[in-house]
């Protein structure tokens, strides 16, 4: 059994969801390739989208990865705290002293997680709704802010696994917990920056049977 924490309206409170299996997908070379192919299609979409949770949504609903395909965040309470570096703080065009929030979040579909991401934002360059919806909603990011008009600027990616090059003689796919990270900059239409994001995609996008 998995244990959610919600934040909604100001409370927090535990959900209990089924614990889900590992993804199993046969370990064949016919599987290899499609989860191959799925996976840089996936990561290849992300990049090109102005948000990453619209396309993890269409995704979870394409795949019947729950029964409502509604991308949650997920406050993640233990995760350490974490300042901006400099480096980060020039990326978002911010001073040393003004503000920059950081929140760490899993982003979920039902009960199996898509992404795990840190996020540094600047509060002053959103709404006081959009600020207050961070604070108070289980809402993602990418939906608070939608209203800003925002695009991504990619300037990191790394691919984590390639189920092409994966083999033994384990009967299932050895898929392992991350697939591949995006790092991004965030910025209105008028091409102010208000956010950096680090996302590592999570093995759970797999978890439904190959195609036969």
């Amino acid at each position: 059994m998995r244990f959610w924490l919600i934040v909604a309206g100001g409370w927090v409170c535990a959900v209990s969801t089924p614990a889900q299996a590992d993804p199993a997908w046969p370990n064949s070379a016919a599987n290899r390739w499609q989860a191959e192919a799925m996976v840089q299609s996936l990561n290849a979409e992300i990049l090109a989208a102005p948000s990453a949770t619209a396309v993890l949504e269409s995704w979870c609903a394409a795949h019947h990865l729950a029964d409502e395909a509604k991308i949650i965040a997920e406050p993640v309470a233990d995760a350490p705290a974490k300042t901006p570096t400099a480096e980060q703080r020039q990326r978002l065009g911010v001073g040393p002293d003004e503000l920059v929030k950081y929140r760490h979040v899993r982003l979920r579909c039902g009960g199996r997680v898509l992404s795990e991401a840190d996020n540094f934002y600047v509060p002053a360059r959103l709404t006081p709704e959009m600020n207050r919806a961070l604070e108070t909603t289980d809402t993602p990011f990418g939906k608070v802010v939608k209203p800003l008009t925002p695009f991504r600027r990619t300037f990191a990616a790394q691919t984590l696994w390639s189920a092409a090059k994966a083999g033994g003689d384990a009967p299932n796919l050895p898929i392992p917990q991350k697939l591949f990270e995006h790092r991004a900059v965030l910025y209105t239409s008028e091409n102010l920056p208000f956010s950096e994001v680090d996302e590592v995609y999570q093995r759970d996008l797999l978890d439904f049977s190959p195609q036969p």
